[in-house]
């Protein structure tokens, strides 16, 4: 191998680096020319104006969507479950059958104590019947005044006892005369005795009659106070059958389910969960220094991280009477329309209208360009395009405001975001 010495090397080393930079400056001299040639020399593109409006001052808040009404529902009764007619998010409608449990026994209850009441039901007929005779023996009806004077026997055996005793003074008398003999005498006093113990019979038949009519009268309301107490009890095991089916006290959807066929529930064991969410409540915390501008039927708008592109509405329903004292805030309550999209639980961006307006910019949503959280947009000015970095605020329908970097003058590019850059030639069209 051939030596060289120090000089040398350092010449040849010279050399091959002199080389080495002429061909790099070349390849990118090659390479800014190739791209200045692959750039349009104008792009296309169409423009609009920024739109100045004014819009109503609004204050933020958040807050967490929940259901109108919710309930867990539980069994009236212990029992096994023979049949379960519902699952997690099904719609059930009040009074729906969510649970059969086994009824055969509240079934033969009902059975036994039908059979109780036919036979109590019975005894009140027969008790009226006797009802009934016990009036006949003294011939009155049953709702005729008893008096015993007025009895039939006893009004015979009065009339029969007053002859007997006219018939006896009148002996009296003219046997002081010597009128009739001694024994027209004792006939006419025996006679009257005789009569005076009949009338004393009717009397007492007639008052044994009476208490007949009380005896009876008093059999035919027990048996009918048994014949209520018999109809209660039926009345109770079919409402112990009725309990059997757990029905849903409220129109909504199942939240949760913990009922499964063949499982024995008691009254303590929760079956489900339904939600009403047709409608939804969304509670606010007003600052204190928005109370004044707070009333019910204020329209409020609200968006959700679940659909960042959609705005939904409600209305303020309830307004709490006082602040709490350690935040400084009202506690407000709207009610939200939750079109079949919203969800109890989701966490919520609220806006109330402060009542003042405000001058806003507004922009066409296809002139924002978004990079890695930034947005930009590009002003069109003599012919070339200025790239803007803004700060977006609310959207629109298709118009997004920009709270910061417009002035409210300018016009804007709304096609070809793309292809545009920071002081790229343009030519511009209005757009459609």
């Amino acid at each position: 191998m051939k030596k060289y010495s120090a000089p040398v090397i350092i010449f040849i080393l010279s050399g091959f680096l002199i080389a080495l930079q002429t061909a790099c400056g070349f390849r990118a001299q090659t390479a800014n020319n190739t791209n200045k040639d692959t750039r349009p020399a104008n792009v296309e593109v169409n423009v609009a104006g920024v739109e100045p409006r004014d819009i109503p001052v609004y204050f933020e808040a958040t807050g967490t969507l929940s259901s109108d009404e919710q309930t867990d529902v539980a069994p009236l009764v212990g029992g096994k479950i023979t049949e379960v007619n519902f699952d997690i998010g099904s719609y059930v409608t009040k009074g729906a059958v969510l649970v059969r449990l086994d009824d055969r026994d509240a079934r033969l209850r009902i059975e036994q104590n039908e059979k109780q009441a036919q036979q109590a039901r019975d005894a009140v007929e027969q008790a009226r019947a006797n009802l009934h005779q016990a009036f006949a023996k003294l011939g009155l009806s049953e709702t005729q005044n008893f008096n015993v004077e007025q009895v039939a026997e006893v009004k015979n055996a009065k009339a029969i006892l007053d002859r007997a005793e006219i018939e006896y003074t009148r002996a009296t008398r003219l046997l002081e005369s010597g009128d009739v003999s001694r024994t027209m005498y004792d006939q006419r006093r025996a006679e009257r005795d005789q009569a005076r113990a009949g009338y004393n019979v009717s009397l007492n038949l007639a008052n044994q009659n009476y208490a007949g009519i009380k005896i009876a009268q008093a059999a035919l309301q027990a048996s009918m106070s048994a014949a209520k107490t018999a109809q209660v009890a039926v009345d109770q095991a079919k409402k112990s059958l009725g309990d059997m089916s757990v029905l849903a006290p409220i129109s909504g959807y199942v939240s949760d389910k913990t009922a499964d066929p063949g499982e024995f529930v008691a009254t303590s064991n929760k079956i489900a969960t339904i939600m009403r969410t047709s409608t939804l409540r969304l509670k606010i915390d007003v600052p204190e220094a928005s109370v004044g501008t707070i009333k019910v039927g204020q329209s409020v708008s609200l968006r959700t991280s679940a659909y960042p592109d959609r705005n939904f509405t409600g209305t303020i329903a309830r307004i709490s009477p006082g602040l709490n004292t350690t935040s400084r805030t009202m506690a407000v309550e709207a009610e939200v329309d939750s079109a079949g999209v919203l969800k109890p639980g989701l966490f919520a961006t609220v806006r109330i209208a402060q009542g003042d307006m405000q001058k806003v910019v507004m922009v066409p949503a296809n002139a924002v360009r978004s990079d890695g959280g930034t947005s930009k947009v590009f002003v069109i000015k003599d012919g070339h395009a200025e790239q803007h970095i803004v700060q977006v605020g609310e959207t629109e329908n298709d118009l997004v405001q920009v709270k910061q970097g417009l002035n409210g003058d300018e016009k804007i590019a709304v096609s070809n975001l793309d292809q545009l850059y920071d002081g790229v030639s343009v030519n511009q069209a209005a757009a459609q």
